[in-house]
């Protein structure tokens, strides 16, 4: 028992100095990396001095700030003082409590997303969840749990991954919040939504997820944060909600990266 120990012992110092090896391996490839190549700009890839976007790319992001609806998040003309909602809101409010997102989609964001949601580029992540975290400061404030929106496991063996996933993995890192990835499940393929009515969008999606019966003690109780890349017509955020609070979640808020502004909202 004691040499089992022992060696027990000096694996996990093994594994420890493995561990601590690699970080000064990966710091260090990254300062020769920092010196013999520039930073690019996550949009456009000019060269940039620091880490994120390069000013023509920043000047055209739209980050949405107050004044904006409180349940929405739909930003306003003017300022109508606090608690009003938009029109949208009051006509038809959705299962989910709190909407926020950091930008509008416009052309950068829309670009972005592609950029992430297509093409590979993970390393957006950090930086978009990191808007994200700032956007749902209040939201993340009073949440329990974050859950992404899950993809259906077809299209997540195509895509290889999910960037609704990634960027919640990005915030709870941000915020220090537990993320829970398995939770919420799409129990069957939908079409895309792009093309589609805001009455098509909400039946595409209608029943398409669940929380399993094995994770509803999870769920249950728990203020839910959301998270999402792109806020169109809000029918697959509803149906998620929908689904958690059939779980027994306490409430669910929804983050997004970015939301289709048509018009500035407004109040009622």
């Amino acid at each position: 028992m004691v040499q089992g120990d022992a060696a027990a012992g000096v694996m996990r110092a093994g594994v420890r100095l493995r561990d601590a090896l690699w970080r000064v391996c990966r710091r260090g490839a990254k300062a020769v990396l920092d010196v013999t190549l520039p930073t690019l700009c996550l949009n456009c890839r000019e060269p940039v001095a620091g880490d994120g976007l390069c000013a023509a790319c920043w000047s055209q992001l739209g980050f949405i700030e107050p004044p904006y609806c409180e349940r929405l998040g739909i930003p306003f003309v003017y300022d109508p003082g606090p608690g009003l909602l938009s029109m949208q809101a009051i006509a038809a409010p959705p299962a989910y409590t709190r909407a926020r997102a950091a930008v509008r989609y416009d052309e950068v964001a829309r670009s972005l997303v592609h950029a992430l949601k297509f093409h590979d580029r993970v390393e957006l992540a950090p930086t978009m969840g990191r808007w994200m975290a700032r956007a749902a400061a209040p939201l993340i404030a009073d949440a329990d749990l974050i859950v992404p929106v899950p993809l259906h496991w077809r299209r997540g063996f195509s895509r290889r991954y999910n960037q609704s996933g990634a960027l919640a993995l990005a915030i709870s890192r941000a915020c220090g919040r537990p993320l829970a990835g398995d939770v919420l499940r799409r129990i069957r393929p939908t079409a895309h939504q792009i093309g589609l009515s805001r009455a098509e969008r909400a039946a595409n999606v209608q029943g398409a997820f669940r929380v399993p019966p094995e994770r509803a003690s999870a769920v249950q109780g728990r203020r839910i944060l959301l998270v999402d890349d792109v806020l169109t017509s809000g029918a697959t955020a509803d149906a998620c909600a929908r689904a958690l609070l059939r779980a027994k979640a306490a409430a669910v808020d929804l983050v997004v990266f970015a939301r289709v502004v048509d018009t500035p909202g407004s109040p009622i």
